[in-house]
């Protein structure tokens, strides 16, 4: 007979959510960095950029994320290199996004009408002046909600961080059940609080697009 009450499994899993948000965090903000780097490579008149950035789009989008995180965590270790798991899960996390981001905005870019590129051109910008004052403003309008629809993929995505040891709100579970021998109840508690943290970024997202939609048919 266990000493642990249904307080004891959920206060563990909330305080192991944390850690489940913070990692979505670093690895939503770190990938945008990284998009937003690599979608004006993808745009911009540079052949070698854009064969660059669509390899590594193709590369990240092509592979499991599984993969890509017993890659990041192993395989400096082949070089005697000991990565803490934290930081594999991470690095692996952020370049992921970034190839799924850099997509999704660079879908947004390119769904501007060409006429205005043409006058703002005429203008006599630059191609630095265009995008932050003619393009950018516009497709980040487009852009809104299926970024944040994808930061939902981002949270469960996290789960997979536990195959390599990093104790996130999936692997507390299972750490959890070895303790308490009451899987329904922790693993239901578990998807419980998964809704919890998606749901509301799910909805987010389906309001926001009827926004944008309804504002873009009254213009």
């Amino acid at each position: 007979m266990n000493d642990f009450t249904t307080w004891d499994i959920v206060r563990n899993l909330l305080l192991a959510a944390r850690w489940t948000i913070v990692l979505s965090l670093v690895s939503f903000m770190g990938g945008g960095i990284v998009a937003g780097i690599l979608l004006f490579l993808r745009i911009g008149s540079s052949r070698a950029g854009r064969i660059f950035v669509q390899g590594y789009v193709e590369l990240f989008q092509g592979t499991p994320l599984l993969m890509q995180l017993f890659l990041a965590f192993f395989g400096l270790g082949l070089f005697g290199v000991n990565v803490p798991a934290w930081l594999a899960a991470g690095l692996a996390l952020i370049l992921w996004s970034a190839a799924f981001l850099t997509e999704i905005w660079r879908g947004c870019v390119e769904s501007i009408v060409r006429g205005q590129w043409e006058a703002s051109s005429s203008l006599g910008m630059g191609y630095v002046q265009q995008m932050r004052h003619v393009i950018l403003p516009q497709a980040l309008r487009i852009a809104v909600p299926p970024t944040v629809g994808f930061s939902v993929q981002v949270v469960k995505g996290t789960a997979l961080t536990s195959i390599i040891g990093f104790v996130e709100l999936s692997k507390a579970g299972t750490i959890v059940t070895n303790a308490t021998f009451q899987p329904f109840t922790v693993y239901g508690l578990v998807a419980l609080i998964y809704f919890c943290l998606c749901w509301p970024l799910s909805k987010s997202s389906q309001i926001l697009e009827r926004k944008l939609n309804v504002a873009h048919r009254n213009h």
